[in-house]
């Protein structure tokens, strides 16, 4: 079957966050937006069927799944990761960041420490702080044009400042690391020692290129069991985040249990008819798609590659290890923070997500979407080369 990642589809006046509230967000309005992580490319068909059957069938009463709908979960992680979790583990949530706030909530109390690694995905600040926790940062270090864990600092600070949980980014947004089974064991080992909660965000999962295998953090460190839990969705794999389902794996009962109770008290234990039918019909029959959209998003990134290196030297691209982002150091460029921002909104005319959002030390970096039409891609980078040309001939 053919896929027409090609296809231009018009996303403006839908209500979509990505086109439609540039106003909102204090963006020109001819910015092209490259920033919030959702594709241009339509859910593969058999998502759509189902969701077109829902939508004929016409009542949309509370709903819950049976034994077939686990099934094509686990089935899911079996086939690509060799992870053979139990449907008993599996708790649905509307998305990952409300699950990082449940188990924040659940497994912490208010005062106690909660470490993060940045750069990274700007709302694990939020669901630490936010419920009254305290925030400490393990930052990552770019070693050589790669990013790496400090773990001497990682276990100090666990050490000393008593940490409770760990929130793991893996593969990591923005910097595209997937990380090694070596990591991963260290991390483990750590929070054993010190009885550390890991929970590990793996929403990025099905996005790790071939020559960077994904690991479960669970299949890494079963040991760990008790005090893990490993955050899925099929809203990046097969570009369904408005239909807010995601799976929550938990090993351990008594974890899970405060998990669920914690989910109850706020009133967050049911979820989207649609997105259950969407997300079934997708891990069934979604994979030749998702093959064929990483091969797309591949050609993006080269074509990225080769447009920077040939006409945009001044910015360097991370090699990219998975995701589909590009995390673009801008530092030769010469901008000051503020002033890079505006470079990049105003005069390039891109609407990326700045460094900055994602925490200290990432200010000179941009993170741009490759989950769009090449016809896109090449207008991001005609904008960017003309303001770079501008700027040298100033």
């Amino acid at each position: 079957m053919r896929f027409d990642f090609d296809r231009e589809i018009n996303r403006r006046h839908t209500n979509s966050l990505k086109y439609d509230f540039a106003e909102a967000f204090r963006r020109p309005a001819d910015a092209l937006p490259l920033w919030v992580a959702d594709m241009d490319f339509q859910a593969p068909p058999a998502a759509r069927k189902a969701l077109m059957n829902a939508a004929e069938h016409g009542i949309f009463g509370y709903s819950d799944v049976k034994d077939d709908y686990y099934d094509a979960v686990t089935a899911w992680f079996k086939s690509r990761f060799g992870w053979e979790a139990e449907k008993e583990w599996i708790v649905k949530t509307p998305g990952v960041v409300t699950a990082l706030a449940m188990a924040v909530r659940a497994l912490t109390a208010p005062g106690d420490t909660v470490m993060i690694q940045p750069p990274v995905y700007y709302p694990f600040f939020s669901v630490v702080r936010e419920n009254g926790r305290r925030l400490t940062e393990n930052r990552l270090r770019l070693v050589n044009g790669r990013y790496e864990m400090d773990f001497d600092d990682f276990e100090r600070r666990v050490r000393k400042e008593n940490v409770k949980m760990v929130i793991l980014c893996s593969p990591h947004n923005p910097v595209c690391r997937v990380w090694r089974e070596e990591e991963l064991r260290t991390v483990g080992a750590i929070c054993e020692r010190y009885g550390v909660y890991v929970v590990s965000d793996e929403i990025h999962c099905d996005f790790a290129f071939p020559d960077h295998p994904h690991r479960v953090f669970h299949s890494v460190c079963p040991e760990l069991g008790e005090r893990t839990v490993v955050c899925t969705a099929p809203s990046k794999t097969f570009n369904l985040a408005g239909l807010q389902v995601s799976h929550i794996f938990i090993p351990g009962g008594d974890t899970r249990e405060k998990f669920r109770a914690e989910l109850r008290r706020c009133g967050l234990d049911g979820l989207n008819a649609m997105g259950l039918a969407a997300a079934k019909a997708a891990y069934e029959e979604g994979g030749e798609w998702l093959a064929a959209c990483k091969e797309y998003i591949g050609g993006n990134l080269n074509f990225l590659r080769a447009e920077l290196a040939q006409n945009v030297p001044e910015i360097r691209l991370v090699e990219p290890e998975g995701t589909y982002f590009a995390w673009l150091d801008c530092s030769a460029l010469g901008f000051g923070d503020d002033a890079l921002e505006d470079f990049i909104l105003n005069r390039a005319k891109l609407w990326l997500d700045g460094g900055r959002l994602f925490g200290g030390g990432a200010e000179q970096f941009q993170r741009i979407v490759l989950a769009c039409t090449r016809k896109t891609l090449a207008e991001a980078m005609e904008r960017l080369k003309r303001a770079v040309r501008a700027e040298r001939q100033r």
